[in-house]
């Protein structure tokens, strides 16, 4: 998919505002996004929050991105409903505005949305934890260790799709904590870091230290929740699943951290979200959604060295052939 060509993009103003610039995924999404901007002389502007969740500094860098007569902005939003007037108002001041990775609630608020498809993600490793645990499946012990109170969308798309591949009614598919099947102990928060993921598990824990079946939001928390597992010498007891798919996080896979993580490709979003916003720029044109969805899909793969009975996946060898950061 290609939208713009190097001649056509000089001297074209774009922004990226990423939620930090210290997740590997950021990192590498910044680092695809700046690649394609000197590929096409985009001039490319970058922003990010202070951590996971800081919306003040994602309206503060749009607010800048309108100022400066940028013609674009790739954005991962902290606050997914919270930005949607600042992102209005970048919008009427016809700037094209791109959400990468996590959609905006709602989706339209948006001009297009670039993303892995994180329902489909949180479907596989939800299937993959039922299957590989078979007929243990039905009295497990399941942790959640999410986001950010807000519940941006990744976080609930994430969240709800685990329940749905493993088997749990979701209840409300847009919100968090209301489901009511007994074999969920909690949930908890991260930040999507190691440190938030180990102090989630570390609650979790208080509430039932039988738990063996754990999602996590991202690979960092992963990371922290089995440090909090092995420091009380239950890191064999629980099943650890996952959605990113960085370099990190795969190596962390084939030594037995977490057992499954979804795979994503933000490299490619990002680079997709610059050639957009140089075509925007030269006449006008906007992208458009994947056939049958609201969004552009840039893909998923589930990464695992035990893989699960109709469960599709590849191996780490692939994963680490495809990862990032």
């Amino acid at each position: 998919m290609a939208f713009a060509s190097s001649a056509s993009a000089a001297g074209v103003g774009a922004c990226l505002i990423t939620k930090t610039d210290t997740n590997p995924f950021f990192v590498k999404m910044k680092e695809g996004a700046t690649a394609k901007a000197k590929e096409l002389g985009v001039d490319l502007k970058t922003y990010a929050g202070k951590i996971d969740g800081d919306s003040e500094s994602q309206v503060a860098a749009i607010e800048s991105c309108i100022a400066d007569g940028a013609k674009g902005i790739l954005i991962t939003a902290s606050d997914t409903k919270g930005i949607v007037p600042t992102v209005k108002k970048a919008r009427d001041a016809g700037l094209l505005v791109i959400a990468l990775d996590t959609p905006l609630d709602p989706i339209d608020a948006a001009d297009a949305t670039f993303a892995t498809d994180n329902l489909e993600a949180g479907k596989l490793i939800g299937a993959w934890a039922a299957a590989t645990l078979g007929d243990k499946a039905k009295d497990a012990k399941i942790g959640f260790l999410d986001l950010t109170p807000s519940q941006p969308t990744v976080d609930v798309l994430r969240d709800q799709g685990f329940m749905m591949g493993y088997g749990i009614d979701v209840k409300d598919p847009n919100k968090i904590g209301d489901e009511d099947d007994p074999r969920i102990v909690g949930h908890d928060v991260t930040n999507g870091n190691e440190e938030g993921g180990r102090k989630a598990m570390e609650n979790l824990l208080q509430k039932d230290n039988t738990i063996n079946v754990i999602h996590t939001i991202n690979e960092p928390a992963a990371v922290g929740a089995y440090q909090a597992l092995k420091a009380v010498g239950l890191e064999k007891q629980v099943l650890i699943v996952s959605v990113d798919g960085g370099c990190p996080g795969v190596k962390s896979v084939t030594e037995g951290v977490i057992g499954a993580t979804s795979q994503q490709y933000p490299l490619q979003m990002a680079a997709l979200g610059i050639e957009a916003i140089a075509a925007f720029a030269k006449d006008g044109t906007k992208p458009k959604p994947t056939e049958g969805k609201n969004f552009f899909d840039t893909g998923v793969n589930l990464v695992t060295d035990k893989p699960a009975n109709g469960v599709k996946s590849i191996d780490t060898k692939e994963g680490l052939a495809k990862c990032w950061g």
